[in-house]
């Protein structure tokens, strides 16, 4: 069997690409495709139900990061507006959601939890690091991460894709030939 070409090859052409993706008007976040890719492949590589489980639970993460940002930004004050009440506001707010997702978790759909972290961490990155069309707007960043993330198992099947062996005519003539019995007969075991 022959490789098309080596998957360092392949990834680094498929990474690259990423550039034009989120290098553009809507300024998505390129690297939010690389956090579900890795994720397919620590998943044990590319299938329809390793995507699929991302697919679920990744976006699910996410709405959980938004939930954290639009009650911070709504009531993030309520105890006070100094830092410590701020701080403690901030805590009790990751607690209950945080608690919220882990339960989630126990959910069929949502059971990949390692995969909500993934999209939870995924939302910040994106709101916090300014991605975006409309930088600062919660919404905008939960809509762009959704959209790169379930691009990722998608660069993972095409890496793969791309790079599995490849049969010659020869090998898939002998796989499809009858068996010529040996010179010496049958195997006697």
């Amino acid at each position: 069997m022959r490789e098309r070409l080596p998957h360092e090859i392949v990834a680094s052409v498929l990474a690259g690409l990423t550039a034009f993706i989120g290098g553009n008007a809507l300024h998505l976040p390129p690297w939010a495709i690389f956090i579900s890719w890795a994720g397919t492949f620590l998943l044990g590589g590319r299938s329809w139900d390793n995507a699929r489980r991302l697919w679920l639970a990744m976006p699910a993460g996410s709405t959980f990061a938004l939930l954290i940002v639009l009650v911070e930004q709504h009531a993030g004050a309520a105890l006070g507006d100094g830092p410590l009440a701020r701080n403690t506001m901030q805590a009790l707010v990751i607690l209950v959601v945080n608690s919220a997702l882990m339960y989630a978790g126990r959910i069929k759909a949502l059971a990949l939890i390692p995969g909500m972290f993934l999209g939870f961490a995924s939302f910040f990155a994106t709101f916090f690091g300014g991605f975006g069309y409309d930088v600062g707007n919660p919404w905008v960043a939960w809509i762009s991460v959704i959209a790169m993330n379930a691009l990722g198992p998608v660069f993972a099947c095409l890496s793969n894709r791309l790079t599995f062996p490849v049969r010659t005519t020869e090998q898939v003539t002998a796989e499809h030939s009858p068996a010529k019995p040996s010179a010496a007969g049958p195997d006697p075991a």
